[in-house]
């Protein structure tokens, strides 16, 4: 896994001026190392100019990257962040056109693909990427991402220079490149956030490449071309068949996510996709005679202050225990402490660049940089409940009729805190209604459903586009941080596909939910984890971690921060001094009343941090 960036102008004289340009694209190069930290590279064109940092995980010798190679006398040059699954049913394709690999590398085949069978050979890729690619003869620059999104890919114009980078700051590192928030942008964060539509990148005139789209950028235009869609067709196999199909596809994309030329890890919750994932991954590495190495993750003081909700019924911990035994995986207990939790606040907003998902994040950042002290590669159950029906907004009445985002049925708990004259500005209600809207007019209706599965496939439309988005941008910067690569086999296209189409009687028979997966996995999993009731990632309950946001919330204010420019201080008092309702979140199923404090703190961190100019 790796990171790209650069930048492109059709006229450029960038080599007659290489003093000037080469340190911007080493500055590039460099701030994102954290993602690569193995290897670097950086390539300057007369137009473009391409730098690469390496994670090394498969062919660790010859995929160097800016990687070359010539079509006739055109050179073309790749960097590539990424995994492909499919490297070998690709290459076959190549030998078919005579075409023969000279690395063992999927970035070779990645480029050759691309120069034997043109722009659309990405429709057979299988796996998470994002990649530019240089045509130096014909003065053009390809850009792709993979279909859910699962590796970054902003990009904007500083002037008439088109700019790129796997992460923002990549492009802070351009020179005259003003980070600027307008209306939109704080629609987004105030109104949407965490959560983002798809393609904004929050500051004006930046963007992030759709997925499941490439760009084309040339001397006269640009042009994105989506590539792959979620679309509607009819299920046509019996009850039977999609169990067997769903075991199928479910094990299969697991396995094939296991390539890798280094060790690899998985996450462990106990629930029913972390321990599918894992279970799997165990059984294969037996045949190897390896043992799998699994880590979960908890709070100092959890089993003493934990509070059941219907959002979180119960603590990993037991179930952990439970998997721990029955796969004899070789397992790590991490454990998380209050001070260290609001201390990575800061670092979580300069991993994304952008305010997240608060503590949720801090704590992912802090974990995996425990775990990549021993491991480069891991597997996640992550993805498993967008795709499956497991959020309590697939079933429930008061969700489905919602009318808006289901994991922000309102945004009193946000707008209360906020200016009214700021409100009235913004208009936040009618940003919301109308991001809404657009994201459910890409849907296809089905004529053969009724209201109610119309509504559930619109939930789950907006759950793999929005929600689960979301959390892949989480596991990608917490990860990545670190230079560790996180992978998500439930995320497979193929098995979204087949899945998104599925009826619910099918997904959720006899009324249990995800109960597909869950007879998918018998005979895998023990009885006692495969129906367990779901409950999310973890989060502390202890009293004092509120304690320590609100202490340093009520510092930042005092200090003159920018969100005085937002936020009314009669309000934000009052809600410091009231008891938080830990239950009931504002968004998802974990951010509740300590997590609007922590989300407030990172909304201060990235205005001051980036020098944020506020542009309504």
């Amino acid at each position: 896994m790796c990171s790209i960036s650069g930048f492109y102008r059709a006229d450029g004289q960038f080599l007659s001026q290489k003093k000037y340009y080469q340190p911007i694209l080493d500055s590039m190069c460099q701030i994102l190392t954290h993602r690569g930290p193995d290897d670097y590279g950086t390539k300057l064109y007369n137009s473009c100019g391409l730098a690469h940092t390496r994670l090394s995980i498969i062919d660790l010798i010859s995929g160097g990257q800016p990687m070359s190679r010539y079509q006739g006398d055109n050179r073309f040059t790749i960097i590539y962040n990424g995994e492909i699954y499919n490297t070998v049913s690709l290459k076959d394709k190549l030998y078919t056109k005579g075409i023969i690999p000279q690395t063992t590398s999927d970035t070779e085949v990645l480029l050759l693909s691309y120069l034997t069978f043109g722009p659309e050979f990405i429709k057979d890729v299988d796996g998470i990427f994002a990649f530019a690619i240089f045509d130096e003869f014909h003065n053009e620059l390809f850009l792709c991402r993979d279909p859910f999104g699962v590796k970054p890919l902003f990009y904007t114009m500083v002037g008439d220079t088109f700019v790129f980078s796997s992460e923002l700051k990549g492009i802070f590192c351009y020179p005259n490149f003003k980070p600027v928030i307008k209306r939109k942008g704080l629609c987004e964060i105030l109104g949407l956030g965490p959560a983002r539509n798809p393609g904004n990148g929050i500051l004006d005139g930046v963007y992030e490449l759709l997925p499941g789209s490439y760009l084309t950028v040339t001397p006269h235009s640009k042009n994105e071309v989506i590539y792959y869609r979620l679309t509607g067709h009819p299920h046509t196999d019996s009850y039977e068949k999609t169990l067997e199909k769903t075991t199928y596809l479910v094990t299969d994309a697991i396995k094939r996510q296991m390539v890798s030329d280094v060790p690899i890890c998985t996450f462990l919750s106990g629930g029913i996709d972390s321990s599918i994932v894992s279970a799997i991954c165990a059984g294969e590495l037996k045949k190897k005679g390896e043992t799998l190495h699994t880590f979960s993750f908890d709070f100092v003081g959890n089993r003493e202050y934990f509070k059941a909700s219907r959002f979180q019924p119960s603590e990993d911990r037991p179930y952990v225990e439970k998997m721990v035994d029955y796969l004899h995986s070789k397992h790590t207990y991490l454990q998380c402490d209050n001070e260290t939790q609001v201390s990575l606040l800061e670092a979580s907003v300069n991993a994304h660049d952008l305010p997240c998902m608060a503590d949720i994040d801090a704590s992912l950042l802090y974990f995996c940089s425990e775990v990549a002290k021993t491991n480069k590669v891991v597997l996640t159950g992550e993805c498993a409940d967008e795709i499956f029906g497991g959020y309590p907004w697939f079933h429930k009445e008061e969700f489905l009729n919602a009318g808006t985002f289901p994991w922000t049925p309102s945004l009193e708990p946000r707008k209360v805190l906020m200016k009214k004259e700021l409100l009235e500005q913004l208009r936040l209600d009618e940003y919301v209604n109308e991001s809404y809207e657009n994201a459910i007019s890409k849907i296809d209706t089905m004529p053969w459903e009724n209201e109610t599965e119309t509504n559930r496939r619109r939930i789950s439309y907006l759950n793999i586009r929005y929600f689960m988005q979301t959390l892949l941008n989480r596991m990608d910067r917490t990860s990545m941080y670190s230079g560790l690569e996180a992978r998500v086999p439930f995320a497979d296209k193929t098995l979204v596909d087949y899945i998104f189409n599925t009826p619910w009687e099918m997904k959720a028979k006899d009324g249990l939910v995800k109960n597909l997966l869950r007879q998918s996995a018998k005979g895998i999993l023990p009885e006692e984890i495969l129906f367990r009731k779901k409950s999310p990632y973890p989060k502390t309950y202890h009293p004092e971690y509120e304690a320590l946001l609100i202490k340093r919330l009520k510092t930042v204010l005092e200090s003159g921060s920018p969100l005085l420019e937002l936020f009314d201080m009669s309000s934000l008092n009052a809600f410091l001094s009231e008891k938080k309702n830990l239950g009931k979140p504002w968004y998802g199923q974990l951010m509740a009343g300590p997590q609007m404090i922590a989300y407030l703190l990172q909304i201060h961190i990235f205005l001051t941090k980036y020098h944020i100019k506020i542009s309504i």
